[in-house]
């Protein structure tokens, strides 16, 4: 890296530099006019052993929701020391003086003008598997990517995966080579093992000797600094008995959320829809529709289109709503019309997700087909259980879950039911959002049932 060092006297007084350095001393014997800059070029390498600018409190891996910051002095440091200093030293009269100035690459940008942004030691190569969670509902083999991009002119290797025992991958390595710049995605299969079993499956990219196991981020807004973050190349494989009815599955994007992605490593294929697709659409051709989070709050076409959602339920599909929030000016009216029947929406939640869940009607369906629920299937949740359930209903709702927060009295309204026509349709408040991005498998089990109830009520 070629580092241009500057020194300019902003006075009238006479300085002398004496010496600039990055790591050890250049020395000078320069005077320094008035306003007229000295500059010198350096060629800076980075140590082999350099550390990668990696936020010091995500250098380690956390215990649970809390870091781990080995040096308690950077604790509550907005960030990272710089990676490269230059000193300046300088001779005022008889005194000497050191001045360090971080490193930083100054740019144009045409809408902005100039702009800085600290220097980031970086890997050679950067990989991430395109799918962070895999979900296997049988023991058949999957096809899995892993994404790696070039960050070193040059680089070449090969990238291989370690899985526990059990876990096979085939083939054993993949190779690459990269120009400046590029990316490639690198498949490999993975057959899981027989058992029930939850496993941590990281790639590695290998240059000689050099082993890399991180993927790159980079955070930029345009009120901070560009910052780059290197999360480990890993994805959580689950293997776990699951089935689903519902092998088409209509998805109604609401505020956003990682549910549809979710549902295809169910096995499911999903399709996104859109405005037309409500309201002029096909949508016998789907065995399930689900809307997602606060999808009612921030999508009127989807509120505009609602009969037809219904009258899909009457003729034999299914629907699942996810919850909605109380918190926009339209939505009271809006939630009134969420299900078939009245339901009115409250601000009821439960927050500890290790709360115990029970079956109110332990004879229902969606508890036995295609999978069977148990307790068991609400262990390992992440972020609680759910949130805005269902306040009231009409009595033709069947309530499928119970839960709530330890001391506080039950909340029933989490999950409703009711066979609807020839079909079925759910109002679930449970945050399932969270649990099949995290890969919870039991949360995959239950919600596999919900997609699944229009074919399991008949």
């Amino acid at each position: 890296m070629n580092v241009h060092a500057t020194a300019l006297n902003r006075s009238h007084f006479p300085i002398r530099l004496t010496g600039i350095g990055l790591g050890s001393d250049n020395p000078l014997d320069v005077a320094l006019p008035f306003n007229q800059p000295s500059t010198q070029e350096f060629t800076w390498k980075v140590p082999a052993d350099a550390k990668y600018s990696q936020p010091y409190w995500l250098v380690e891996p956390r215990h649970g929701e809390a870091y781990t910051i080995s040096d308690q002095q950077m604790v509550g440091a907005p960030e990272n020391p710089p990676v490269l200093c230059a000193r300046f030293h300088l001779r005022v009269e008889s005194e000497d003086l050191e001045l360090a100035r971080p490193v930083v690459n100054r740019y144009v940008d045409r809408l902005r003008g100039e702009l800085m942004r600290p220097v980031s030691i970086v890997p050679p190569v950067a990989l991430e598997f395109v799918e962070p969670v895999l979900v296997f509902p049988t023991r058949q083999t999957k096809r899995v990517e892993v994404a790696i991009k070039g960050n070193l002119t040059g680089a070449a290797g090969e990238v291989r995966l370690e899985a526990p025992a059990g876990w096979r991958v085939e083939p054993a390595s993949r190779k690459f080579q990269f120009n400046d710049g590029e990316q490639m995605t690198l498949a490999f299969e993975i057959t899981p093992p027989a058992a029930a079993t939850r496993a941590r499956i990281m790639a590695y990219a290998w240059l000689g000797e050099q082993r890399i196991g991180s993927g790159m981020q980079v955070v930029a807004y345009p009120h901070i600094h560009p910052r780059a973050i290197f999360p480990p190349s890993a994805a959580e494989a689950v293997r776990a008995d699951m089935r689903t009815l519902a092998r088409r599955v209509g998805y109604v994007m609401g505020a956003g959320d990682e549910m549809p992605q979710a549902l295809r490593q169910l096995g499911c294929e999903v399709t996104l829809l859109g405005a037309d697709d409500l309201a002029t659409g096909d949508l016998a051709r789907f065995d399930a529709i689900v809307t997602g989070v606060r999808a009612y709050n921030v999508r009127a076409d989807l509120r505009a289109n609602q009969y037809r959602l219904l009258e899909y339920a009457e003729n034999g599909g299914t629907l699942v709503v996810q919850y909605n929030v109380l918190d926009y000016g339209t939505v009271p009216q809006a939630l009134d019309k969420i299900g078939p029947y009245p339901i009115k929406i409250g601000r009821d939640r439960v927050t500890v997700e290790e709360s115990p869940v029970s079956f109110p009607d332990p004879a229902s369906p969606l508890l036995r087909t295609p999978n069977r629920i148990t307790e068991a299937d609400f262990d390992g949740w992440v972020q609680e259980r759910g949130l805005y359930f269902a306040s009231e209903w009409d009595p033709k709702y069947r309530t499928l879950f119970e839960s709530h927060d330890p001391g506080e009295t039950p909340k029933p309204g989490g999950t409703l039911y009711v066979p609807y026509g020839k079909g079925a349709y759910v109002f679930t408040a449970y945050s399932w959002f969270r649990q099949l991005p995290a890969g919870v498998p039991g949360a995959f089990r239950v919600f596999a049932n919900l997609l699944s109830a229009g074919q399991a009520g008949r």
